[in-house]
C-alpha cells in the first residue's frame, strides 16, 4: 500500500480581525473549518473555489508558513509542526511554493542567478562552480536560455518570469510543489505553456502538487484528483473523470455550469445561487450553503454534513445528495472546452519541453 507523500487530517484556521479594548478577539475570520486531504507521490490534487473560500490559506497551512488553529499535517510520515532546526530546514526544502503573481513573486534587485542560487546556498553545500551549473540547469530545465541568469526580472515577459519562479522552487529539488494560482495572472496562450511545462516536470522528476485553482478549466487538463470548497469547506472531491461527468453537490453543479461556452449560440442551463456568500466571521449555522441552495431544507441548517462516498473515490458532503438529480443540460461536455485552449494545450504537449 502506498503511503500518501502529504496527509492533513482536521485542519482549521482562525484569524483574529479585530480585538476588544481589552485585547480579546472580537471577530474571528474561520477561513479553515476541518478540512482533511492527502497526495499521494506524483499526483496532482486541485483545490477550487470562488476567492475566499480558504484554499491559499490551506496551501500555506501545509507548508506551515502558518500555524494551523487546530489539525495536524503530517509530510513523508512526520508530523510538520514538531520539526525544528536541521529537520525544518531538510522539510523546507522538500516542500515549495510557487505563488500567483510573478511580477510581485521575484526580488526586482537581485539577478535572477542570485534568486536561483539563494535556495541553494540555505539548502545544499555546493562549490561556486557547481552552483553556476545548477543555475543553468533549472533554467534550461524550465525553458529559459542559461545565460538569462544576468539578468533583472524587470527585462523578462509575465510567462518568462512564472518559468523562473518554478525553476527557484526546483532548486533544492523538492518533492512537493503547492502551485497557488499559478497561471491565473498570465495570458491564455502562456497559461498552456506553463501548465504543459508543470505536467511536464512533474512526469521527469516525480513530483506532487497541490494545485489551487479557481479555474475548472484548467483544473481539468492538470488534477488527477478534486476538492471543491466552499466557506473553509471541503464539499465535494472525487477523480477530475468523474467529478466533471457526475458533480453532486449543488455548489460544484452551480460551478460547472460557469464554465465558459465557446460560443455564444451553444445551450447550457446556467444554476445560479441566489445572494452572495457568507462572511467567514460569521458562517451559517450547518451546511454552509443552506441560505443559498435551492434544495435546503430545514434539516440542512442544523445539521453539519460529513464527507460521504457515493462511489468510488466520490465523496460529498451533502445531506440530500442522494436525492439530487443530475442536470445535465448544465454541464460542460468535453466539445465545450475552450478550442484555442484545447489546441495550444496539444500543440505544446506534442512538442514538449526538454
Amino acid at each position: 500500500m502506498t503511503v500518501p507523500l502529504l496527509a492533513a487530517t482536521g485542519l482549521v484556521k482562525h484569524f483574529v480581525a479585530s480585538r476588544s479594548l481589552l485585547g480579546r478577539p472580537a471577530r474571528t475570520v474561520r477561513a479553515v473549518d476541518g478540512v482533511s486531504l492527502e497526495v499521494m507521490p506524483g499526483e496532482t490534487v486541485a483545490l477550487v473555489g470562488e476567492s475566499g473560500c480558504g484554499k491559499s490559506t490551506i496551501g500555506r497551512l501545509i507548508l506551515r508558513l502558518v500555524e494551523p488553529t487546530a489539525g495536524t499535517v503530517r509530510f513523508a510520515g512526520a508530523d510538520v509542526s514538531e520539526l525544528r532546526g536541521a529537520e525544518l530546514r531538510a522539510f523546507r526544502a522538500r516542500a515549495q511554493i510557487i505563488f500567483q503573481d510573478p511580477y510581485a513573486s521575484l526580488n526586482p534587485r537581485m539577478t535572477v542567478g542570485d534568486m536561483l542560487v539563494e535556495p541553494l546556498l540555505l539548502h545544499k553545500v555546493m562549490t561556486a562552480a557547481a552552483q553556476r551549473d545548477r543555475v543553468g540547469q533549472l533554467l534550461a530545465l524550465v525553458g529559459l536560455d542559461p545565460g538569462y541568469a544576468r539578468r533583472y526580472p524587470h527585462e523578462f515577459s509575465g510567462g518568462q518570469r512564472q518559468r523562473i519562479a518554478i525553476a527557484r522552487a526546483l532548486a533544492p529539488e523538492p518533492k512537493l510543489i503547492v502551485c497557488d494560482e499559478p497561471v491565473s495572472a498570465l495570458d491564455v496562450s502562456i497559461r498552456a505553456q506553463i501548465l504543459n511545462l508543470l505536467a511536464d516536470l512533474q512526469r521527469r522528476l516525480g513530483l506532487a502538487y497541490v494545485f489551487i485553482s479557481h479555474d475548472l478549466s484548467v483544473v481539468k487538463h492538470i488534477a488527477d484528483r478534486v476538492m471543491v470548497m466552499y466557506l473553509g469547506r471541503i464539499v465535494e472531491t472525487a477523480p477530475t473523470d468523474a467529478l466533471f461527468a457526475s458533480p453532486r453537490h449543488p455548489y460544484t453543479q452551480a460551478l460547472m455550469s460557469a464554465i465558459p461556452l465557446p460560443s455564444a449560440r451553444a445551450g447550457r442551463r446556467r444554476r445560479l445561487l441566489p445572494g452572495d456568500p457568507p462572511s467567514p466571521t460569521a458562517p451559517p449555522a450547518g451546511c454552509h450553503l443552506h441560505p443559498r441552495c435551492p434544495h435546503a431544507e430545514a434539516r440542512c441548517s442544523a445539521a453539519r454534513p460529513e464527507l460521504e462516498e457515493l462511489m468510488a473515490g466520490h465523496r460529498v458532503a451533502c445531506l440530500k445528495s442522494g436525492e439530487i438529480a443530475l442536470d445535465r443540460g448544465s454541464l460542460p461536455a468535453e466539445a465545450e472546452t475552450p478550442a484555442h485552449l484545447k489546441r495550444l494545450l496539444a500543440a505544446f504537449e506534442a512538442h514538449a519541453l526538454e
